[in-house]
């Protein structure tokens, strides 16, 4: 699937990546967002194993404050039949394992317009609740944004910028993660520093996803001016300064961050296949986290 988006090696099922990492750190936001009224209390485990041995590996699963748990899917393509008794296994286990309802969720970035909700077998029916990301304007949500005061910009607004490479927009995905960089650094000052930073990292995950070589490259050169730039790049630009006394500053610093580029990229596409993904939003929020996972991996 990646190969087929971007043609290039990059962090596989990226798509998934981004919504799992936003589902751990803004559960809140991701669920008013999705016009769900009920809150959040906490995330619950997604792996459940079974008598036979059998793994089965949820996207995300939060229990409610009214009982109930809500599990969600991502899919970046067409929902199937197929998906769907996948979906109707996993709730029934859920369901048995926690003794309560289960209500999943399918949170779909496809350009199909009509997307299959439901499977009738024998006299069952069952059905989720579709939610078509492409029914998002990007364009109309960054244009508000940006011309809103910093000072009144809250985390809940900001949250759906991390989706905008997702949502129908007339302007390429270049542009789009661009001003939502513009906007998060926007509101540096309003945000807690954290908060920015895991934001940054998210949109940075699907940058590798869906931009070419050259355009990824422009988004590097804005992530150094921004919260996570500054975490990722500080060390490796001081390396380059020491190298830079032999060969000249500006060129050190340029060093230092063609060298922690690559490094945290590695690092990346490191935990995503080891399938540590709930690691690697804390690596952009924990320098200490970061270098003792560099040294682990040999980075």
């Amino acid at each position: 699937m990646q190969a087929k988006n971007t043609g290039k090696e990059g962090p596989f099922h990226a798509e998934d990546l981004a919504w799992k990492s936003a589902s751990a750190f803004f559960g809140d936001e991701l669920i008013h967002w999705l016009g769900i009224g009920e809150r959040a209390v906490r995330a619950a485990p997604t792996e459940l194993v079974e008598l036979e041995v059998r793994h089965m590996y949820e996207d995300f699963l939060y229990e409610m404050d009214n009982g109930m748990l809500y599990h969600f899917e991502f899919e970046s393509d067409a929902v199937t039949a197929k998906d769907l008794k996948r979906f109707r296994e996993y709730e029934a286990a859920t369901s048995r394992l926690y003794d309560a309802p289960v209500i999943t969720y399918v949170i779909c970035s496809s350009r199909v317009k009509n997307l299959k909700d439901h499977i009738r077998e024998g006299i069952n029916t069952y059905r989720v609740k579709v939610i078509r990301l492409k029914d998002e304007n990007a364009d109309e949500m960054l244009e508000l944004l940006a011309a809103k005061p910093s000072r009144e910009l809250t985390r809940e607004e900001l949250f759906p910028l991390l989706f905008t490479p997702l949502m129908n927009s007339e302007t390429r995905q270049l542009k789009r993660i661009r001003q939502s960089i513009h906007i998060l650094k926007k509101a540096e000052q309003k945000l807690p520093e954290n908060d920015i930073q895991k934001m940054e990292a998210i949109l940075y995950i699907l940058a590798g996803k869906f931009l070419k070589e050259d355009e990824l490259a422009v988004i590097k050169e804005e992530i150094v001016m921004t919260k996570l730039g500054q975490m990722i790049w500080d060390d490796a630009i001081e390396k380059g300064r020491e190298e830079g006394e032999r060969i000249g500053r500006e060129a050190g610093e340029r060093i230092g961050r063609e060298q922690a580029s690559e490094r945290y990229s590695r690092l990346i596409l490191t935990l995503n296949k080891e399938n540590k993904t709930d690691q690697i939003i804390k690596v952009a929020a924990d320098p200490e986290y970061r270098e003792a996972l560099y040294r682990e991996y040999g980075i």
